[in-house]
């Protein structure tokens, strides 16, 4: 369950992180008197549960409570991504001296958490982290130990973040434990010129499973602007669309993530990222590949599976008896290590699909994706 920036900024606010003033409103009107209220110069931010705001053009600064007026009139009702903008968030703007990227995401394969961390926040980072990886720092967090300020002094040198960062890093992580998240990050995390440390924007993803404790923000099934998430959403898929057109299936977020991050670096965008966990049934991959493939940016899908519960013989037998309900109509490339992976691409060479190919790495299997989007006629 994801929620909007202004209701991660809520939280943020609530655990003692600093955000500049702001609210919210779906009225052009009430937006001019927000900037009022706010001293007149505010940033005008469309609300979606989707990153690439600002390269859109929902992120806009607004020089008085008449541009602001302006300014909400042109972002309200505005097209992101699929993602129809409703409601604003006026902000007070920042002097920036320094960006950051924090972080906290769920990482099931290892069964921990991993904190993600940048010298280099903002609209660039999924580009830094494709293009540069060594200068973004992934350490794991033991979920039983936590972060206290100690091992939040280790992530922020690890990353070189300042020494002013530590306390958000400890209270980044309260807002992860005590709302049931399984993502918490900060993009930008600033510090601004007269030295304090604001969160800027933020993003939250609660634990579906522990919805109901969270009636603050509503039991009922979260309502989706895209078709395809609300699609994948009623067959119970941990599903979001990216902008790109190599489809992506793994078992595990940060496996997921990690194959996000290879396919970028092979020169193709991620068209999503579907995480179906522990659970790979022939049931489960023909929703997954039934949604990728009704994407039609898709070019090609990759599975990548380190299999460990779940065997890669099952997995791959999940292929197979999905093959049965689901037309394949783009090319499938299927990466499987680890419990009975030999076992698995036994049964998928078994089936000589034509459009099925395996890989032994990763790497490779991101490449062979990337080239055939980038080759690929749907038939």
């Amino acid at each position: 369950m994801d929620l909007y920036e202004h209701q991660a900024r809520e939280l943020f606010a609530e655990h003692g992180i600093l955000v500049p003033r702001a609210e919210v409103t779906d009225s052009v009107k009430e937006a001019r008197e927000i900037a009022r209220r706010l001293g007149g110069r505010v940033v005008v931010k469309a609300q979606v549960k989707t990153g690439g705001r600002g390269k859109a053009g929902g992120v806009q600064l607004a020089a008085d409570p008449a541009a602001a007026e302006i300014t909400a009139r042109q972002i309200l009702g505005m097209d992101i991504k699929g993602h129809t903008v409703r409601t604003v968030m006026l902000a007070q703007p920042v002097d920036m001296e320094r960006e950051f990227y924090v972080s906290y995401v769920l990482d099931r394969m290892a069964g921990t958490f991993l904190a993600i961390a940048s010298t280099e926040g903002g609209m660039e980072i999924e580009e830094v982290a494709a293009t540069r990886p060594e200068a973004v720092a992934r350490i794991p967090v033991d979920p039983a130990e936590g972060v206290t300020t100690a091992r939040a002094a280790q992530i922020a040198e690890a990353a070189g973040l300042p020494p002013q960062t530590v306390d958000v890093l400890v209270r980044l992580w309260a807002v992860l434990t005590s709302e049931d998240a399984v993502l918490v990050e900060v993009n930008p995390l600033v510090r601004t010129a007269d030295g304090q440390i604001l969160a800027l924007d933020g993003k939250v993803t609660l634990d579906d499973n522990a919805r109901f404790r969270r009636e603050r923000w509503g039991t009922r099934e979260v309502a989706h602007d895209d078709p395809l998430e609300a699609e994948a959403a009623a067959k119970g898929l941990n599903y979001v669309k990216l902008d790109g057109e190599v489809g992506v299936i793994g078992n595990g977020a940060g496996l997921v993530m990690s194959t996000l991050d290879v396919v970028a670096g092979c020169g193709a965008r991620p068209a999503n990222f579907l995480d179906i966990g522990g659970g790979a049934s022939a049931r489960t991959m023909a929703d997954g590949l039934n949604v990728i493939l009704s994407d039609p940016a898709v070019k090609s899908v990759l599975v990548n599976v380190f299999g460990g519960i779940t065997a890669c013989d099952a997995v791959a037998d999940g292929i197979v008896k999905a093959l049965g309900s689901v037309r394949l109509t783009k090319p499938l490339v299927v990466r499987l290590d680890g419990n009975n992976a030999a076992r698995g691409r036994t049964i998928l060479d078994d089936r000589a699909h034509p459009l099925i190919r395996q890989a032994a790495t990763m790497d490779d299997a991101a490449r062979q994706a990337a080239d055939l989007a980038r080759t690929a006629n749907p038939l």
